[in-house]
């Protein structure tokens, strides 16, 4: 099994789901990117160890590594493993120096935890192919239908096109231009929630 290294782009606050963020993971030495969403409180967890902030009591991720150190278990690397149903799943990988063993978890967790061991993030080749976003060849497609609006001022508002493809949310009634379009569209405006649920209407369509 071919493990591909991944790294944290970005971490924002849902706009459709109260208290939820968008994790954005990258492929290391690739152009895909993997949105997660996740909890306020593993995203908090996550900011805080990204961000080097020290709280003034331990979080629950700050207690598993106290924990693990006091009966010397280190993590050893983190590994989003599987995709089912739109579920993200994860294992922890750790070492008691004799023995190496893994633990499910929950990908937040799983990288809460790993960012406070310093280890790497990996997942497999399944799981970007069904739910990575690859920028190069949308932005390329994104190029190639947006050619004549180039030549306008990025501020005139009343572009024909791009204002009624970015209103109509992904659904059956929607070309796979248009979603090719809109998923172009939201990556570009950074906006990695609105791209996943893109990116799943997508596949729906091409499974």
């Amino acid at each position: 099994m071919k493990k591909i290294q991944l790294e944290i782009l970005g971490l924002s606050s849902s706009q459709s789901q109260s208290g939820s963020f968008a994790l954005i993971l990258g492929e290391k030495t690739g152009n895909r990117r993997l949105p997660i969403i996740i909890g306020m409180f593993e995203a908090q967890s996550i900011a805080i160890q990204i961000e080097k902030i020290n709280p003034n009591r331990p979080l629950t991720h700050d207690l598993f590594k106290s924990f693990a150190e006091q009966v010397h278990v280190v993590v050893l690397e983190v590994l989003i493993s599987d995709l089912k149903e739109g579920v993200f799943y994860s294992k922890i990988v750790c070492s008691d120096g004799a023995t190496t063993f893994e633990l499910d978890s929950r990908p937040s967790d799983a990288i809460a935890i790993g960012l406070r061991f310093g280890v790497p993030i990996f997942t497999v080749e399944s799981v970007l192919s069904e739910a990575g976003i690859i920028l190069s060849d949308l932005d390329e497609n994104a190029d190639e239908d947006t050619d004549d609006e180039d030549e306008d001022d990025d501020d005139t508002p009343g572009d024909p096109a791009t204002p009624q493809v970015e209103q109509r949310e992904p659904s059956g009634q929607v070309s796979l231009d248009e979603l090719t379009k809109m998923l172009a569209q939201a990556l570009e405006k950074e906006d990695y929630e609105k791209a996943a649920k893109i990116r799943d209407e997508l596949n729906k369509r091409n499974g």
